[in-house]
C-alpha cells in the first residue's frame, strides 16, 4: 500500500510540466458565477486523490489527463475578463484538487495579483507543506471543501482520511485571512445530526469564516462515469429533499453567523 504522503509525491510528479510556467488544466469557464464573489473566470485543474462517490467530474481525477496552459495565456485571458469582474470577481482555481500543483499556482496568483485580480482557491485541502503554506498566502479567499467532519465517513465517501483538510483549515485560520467551508450534503452519508454539531463545534470560534455553504447532492455527472467506464455507486440515493436541507443549514446556523444552501 502506497502511504498517503509517497501517493502526493507521485502524482505531483505526473502532474508537473516539463515547462515550470505551464498548469495542467481540465477546462476554463469563463463568467462563472457559483465559485466565489462576484463573476469570475474558473480554471479547473487536472488531477485528484480523492475518489468521491458523487464527484460530478470523474475525467478531472486522472493526473495525467487534461492538457498543459502557459501562464501567460491564462493571466491574459483573466486581463481581457477584467471589466466584468469589477469589484467582487477574480480568477477562481478548483478542480480537481488545485494544491497537487501549489508551486506552479504561487506563480500564478503572484502574476494575477500583479494585475490587481483577485484570487480565489476551491480546494479540499488535500496538502499541507510549506509550498502550500505559500500559495495560500496569496490566495485572498480560500473556499474549503469539507467532505464530512467525521474521519471514518470520510474515508468512505473519498478514499482518503480528512486529517491534511483540518491542518489547512488550522494554518488559514492562524493567518487571518478569509475562507469559506463548502459542505456537501449526502442523504445517508454526510448528513448525519450528530456530525453536523461536531463540525460546528470545531469550527465555530474561527474568526477567518466568512460563510458556509449547503451544496445539495446530486447525480448531474452519472453519465461521466458511465462513459469512462467506473461504477457510480450512489445511483440509488436521491438528492436531499427541502426538509433535509433546512434541518441542516438550521444546525450550522447555531455556529455560523453566515449559511447558506446552494
Amino acid at each position: 500500500m502506497i502511504k498517503d504522503g509517497s501517493l502526493v509525491k507521485q502524482e505531483v510528479a505526473q502532474l508537473n510540466a516539463p515547462d515550470s510556467e505551464q498548469l495542467r488544466v481540465h477546462s476554463i469557464e469563463s463568467f462563472g458565477t457559483h465559485d466565489g464573489p462576484g463573476i469570475r473566470m474558473v480554471v479547473f485543474v487536472q488531477g485528484c486523490q480523492f475518489r468521491c462517490l458523487y464527484c460530478a467530474n470523474p475525467d478531472t481525477m486522472d493526473v495525467k489527463g487534461g492538457h498543459f496552459l502557459d501562464l501567460d495565456e491564462i493571466v491574459a485571458r483573466a486581463v481581457k475578463q477584467k471589466p466584468y469582474f469589477r469589484d467582487k470577481g477574480g480568477v477562481t482555481v478548483s478542480g480537481g484538487e488545485p494544491l497537487l500543483q501549489r508551486a506552479i499556482l504561487k506563480k500564478l496568483f503572484d502574476r494575477l495579483h500583479d494585475e490587481n485580480i483577485n484570487t480565489v482557491l476551491d480546494s479540499n485541502g488535500r496538502v499541507i507543506d510549506q509550498q502550500a503554506k505559500d500559495l495560500l498566502d496569496v490566495t485572498d479567499l480560500l473556499m474549503l471543501d469539507v467532505k464530512h467532519f467525521n474521519n471514518e465517513w470520510h474515508k468512505k465517501l473519498t478514499g482518503l482520511s480528512n486529517v491534511s483538510t483540518f491542518k489547512i483549515a488550522e494554518y488559514r485560520e492562524s493567518t487571518g485571512k478569509p475562507m469559506w467551508l463548502r459542505y456537501v450534503l449526502v442523504p445517508g452519508w454526510s448528513d448525519q445530526e450528530e456530525h453536523l454539531h461536531e463540525l460546528g463545534r470545531h469550527f465555530k470560534d474561527y474568526k477567518s469564516i466568512e460563510r458556509v455553504e449547503i451544496l445539495p447532492y446530486h447525480q448531474l455527472g452519472v453519465h461521466k462515469w458511465e462513459a469512462l467506464g467506473m461504477e457510480y455507486k450512489l445511483k440509488d440515493v436521491s438528492p436531499p429533499n427541502a426538509e433535509t436541507l433546512e434541518n441542516a443549514a438550521s444546525i450550522f446556523r447555531k455556529y455560523f453567523r453566515e449559511v447558506r444552501v446552494n
